[in-house]
């Protein structure tokens, strides 16, 4: 698994983009159907971004991620926000630094989300079984596991259409992959390039590396690993919709429920 650093502090100028709204609604529309929750955990919440649209919107939320220093960026954050302060204060908004298969809360709450492929990042069976071992113990009865995971064609169509170029004012990467297609295992190779002081008109880049790993599972085995978990019902849906996946799916949506 992957444990971010300096990677950390610019992952939102690079992820700006990032269809946050779209996991907020798909989450929402999850509990207009399974039940409302009042206390929430997000694995792998990253910087705290979705974490802290929950929180606003009134759910007790726990954000776990292994990275620590992502964490510091998500309290940075969220200190900076000042009704979000207030959450931080009472315990209604948490970062805590857990790894996300054996992760654990003080008492049971209502739902877990993962979003943004972080179970991708788990690269073998067992540790994706021991997530969903451990987030069955941490729900309460009835209670929801909504997270979504690249489908398998969506790492082949990666390694077919790189090199990603993304050329900005004050951050610049080159982004190569390549895929072992046996295992259905992507090595995302990034080059980064950040200007050393944006408020400078001189225009010095510091260059660093960074090496991510994903992996992508069979849509029927994931369904089949959440049910051998222990939870009740295994449901699967495409790219934000709730429609059956199909030739072209990008993103697999599941809810089980405890």
């Amino acid at each position: 698994m992957v444990s971010y650093g300096r990677f950390a502090y610019v992952y939102d100028e690079l992820m700006e983009d990032m269809p946050y709204a779209k996991w907020k609604r798909f989450a929402l529309e999850a509990w207009e159907k399974h039940g409302n929750p009042r206390e929430v955990v997000e694995l792998g919440c990253g910087t705290g971004t979705l974490t802290m649209m929950l929180a606003e919107q009134g759910c007790r939320m726990t954000g776990i991620d292994l990275s620590e220093d992502m964490l510091a960026v998500a309290r940075d954050k969220a200190e900076e926000h000042p009704p979000l302060q207030g959450l931080l204060r009472s315990g209604s908004l948490r970062f805590v630094r857990q790894d996300m298969t054996e992760w654990e809360t003080p008492e049971p709450v209502d739902s877990v989300l993962s979003f943004c492929d972080c179970l991708n990042y788990l690269t073998e069976p067992e540790q994706i079984e021991e997530t969903f071992r451990a987030t069955y113990a941490g729900l309460r009865p009835g209670g929801t596991f909504i997270f979504d995971v690249h489908h398998p064609d969506t790492l082949r169509r990666y390694e077919e259409q790189q090199p990603f170029v993304l050329d900005e004012e004050n951050i610049s990467y080159i982004w190569t992959c390549g895929l072992d297609e046996e295992r259905l295992e992507i090595e995302h190779h990034l080059r980064i390039f950040v200007r050393r002081d944006a408020a400078s008109s001189a225009e010095v880049y510091e260059r660093f590396d960074e090496v991510h790993i994903e992996r992508a599972y069979d849509p029927e085995w994931l369904r089949q690993a959440l049910l051998q978990a222990g939870f009740s019902s295994a449901e699967c849906y495409a790219d934000f919709e709730w429609r059956a996946p199909g030739d072209g799916a990008e993103r697999l949506f599941y809810v089980a429920v405890k």
